[in-house]
């Protein structure tokens, strides 16, 4: 890992890259003319490129995955020898990881029983959201099928996920979508709805959501589906008072709580699972990149023993059993690779790790804030943390995307990978993302916070 890289070694594949890759999140009209940027090697939380330039990863992968840092040999050597054993049998079997990986995943979630093995976040989504409008089909006749979802909050790409999308940019021109999906108020105070603040505003916040069950009637609501700190809309921590609230709704209405850990789960807020802060307890609760750190792909959807007995109450009735499977589920790495993941965050201390240099980043954010006129407020929990860019703090006005792009660009040339709310609430694309691994160290982050003061001064001078 010593970067000396040149663009000569791998210019093959940069064409084979231009002539034939479809990149995610890439208007690709620009490599029409300039080189797309192939990241080589990974050590800890650094990268490098085809042409040998090393940077510092604050986004862990860019989206929020290499929870344990780059170049795990244990992880590597645990998915090995599972695949020369066996490297797949579909999920109607049972498998040596899979069963293991479950059995310490449900130790870390009390109240919980049940893993249903996917290949992704959006997939993990899709098997809730169908076991949600089996159980209305086998107990109330299919009256209560409608899912709830928050404003800002996402929970996948497919048809069905993006039906459950509170991110309308994301979601436009992919219409129309499936039907019997609601939308609930946001619960970010500092882009306020009512004039409340604290505790009262987080109790506002989830009555909006009683009050949307209400309207659409109690016995046609199944189930709500939120993220415990929303990620891609805009790094949001919920006030306090927000998700005690919402479970006593959830109670009281007979509505099923699904959370989506895709982003937050195995660690990132400094726990074992977010909504692990509040103290609520979910009957749904789905996870993807960090449960394996990217080294191999794994998705979970977990779920209560309440939820599990209901499609094995009458064995009898060939429907009622979960009439699903998830082919690339049945892949052994991905369990494997989890259990090593695991193990490593546990042996390293890594959960407190996160909790310290969590507080550390967002004190060092704020820092940034007091110097910096253009950040408006800065916001997170563990090492997944925001700050929101605006013109003018007393009216909260955003700065324009290009601006926010520039402070990524900024970031980058001074080597430092950071990310941006991108393609996802309409006008507010303005939030600087962070979420590097658990390893980080002060040095990581002082790093990090020296090349956004470098950028945000050069940007906004």
């Amino acid at each position: 890992m010593d970067g000396t890289l040149s663009q000569n070694d791998l210019s093959h594949v940069v064409e084979a890259d231009k002539a034939h890759v479809w990149h995610h999140l890439v208007q690709h009209k620009t490599f029409e003319t300039t080189d797309p940027r192939i990241i080589v090697e990974g050590k800890g939380m650094r990268v490098w490129d085809q042409h040998g330039r090393e940077a510092l990863d604050a986004v862990s992968g860019a989206v929020w995955t290499v929870n344990v840092g780059y170049g795990r040999k244990t992880i590597v050597d645990a998915i090995s020898e599972q695949l020369l054993k066996l490297n797949y049998f579909a999920g109607a079997l049972g498998s040596v990881p899979g069963a293991l990986f479950a059995e310490k995943l449900i130790e870390k979630m009390p109240g919980m029983s049940r893993v249903y093995y996917t290949n992704s976040g959006s997939e993990a989504n899709e098997k809730a959201f169908k076991m949600v409008r089996q159980i209305a089909h086998k107990r109330y006749g299919g009256k209560k099928h409608k899912i709830l979802y928050r404003e800002r909050d996402y929970h996948g790409t497919t048809i069905g996920a993006l039906s459950a999308g509170g991110q309308l940019e994301r979601n436009a021109q992919y219409g129309p979508f499936a039907p019997g999906f609601v939308e609930v108020p946001h619960c970010l105070e500092y882009r306020a709805q009512w004039d409340l603040t604290g505790e009262a505003y987080g109790q506002k916040a989830a009555d909006a959501i009683e009050e949307v069950i209400l309207r659409e009637g109690p016995d046609t609501v199944g189930a709500l589906c939120l993220e415990p700190v929303t990620a891609g809309g805009g790094v949001i921590v919920p006030p306090p008072g927000y998700w005690e609230r919402v479970q006593e709704i959830c109670r009281k209405y007979d509505v099923l709580l699904h959370i989506d850990e895709v982003v937050c789960g195995v660690g990132r807020t400094g726990t074992w699972f977010g909504y692990q802060h509040y103290g609520v307890e979910p009957d749904f609760v789905t996870m993807a990149k960090g449960v394996a750190s990217g080294y191999a792909a794994i998705a979970c959807c977990v779920t209560s023993e309440r939820v599990f007995d209901l499609f094995k109450d009458d064995a009898s009735d060939p429907m009622n059993y979960f009439r699903d499977i998830s082919t690339f589920g049945g892949c052994t790495a991905g369990p494997a690779a989890a259990l090593e993941n695991m193990r490593i965050i546990e042996d390293e201390g890594l959960l407190d790790n996160t909790v310290a240099m969590g507080d550390y980043m967002l004190d060092r954010l704020s820092e940034l804030k007091d110097k910096h006129a253009v950040i408006g407020d800065v916001r997170g929990k563990g090492l997944f943390l925001g700050a929101e860019l605006v013109a003018d703090r007393a009216t909260k006005e955003p700065v324009s995307e290009k601006e926010v792009g520039a402070v990524v660009a900024g970031c980058n040339a001074a080597g430092v990978i950071i990310g941006a709310t991108n393609r996802s609430v309409p006008g507010l694309n303005n939030t600087l993302c962070f979420a590097p691994a658990l390893i980080a160290t002060k040095d990581d982050i002082d790093q990090i916070i020296d090349a956004v003061d470098q950028s945000l001064t050069k940007v906004f001078a």
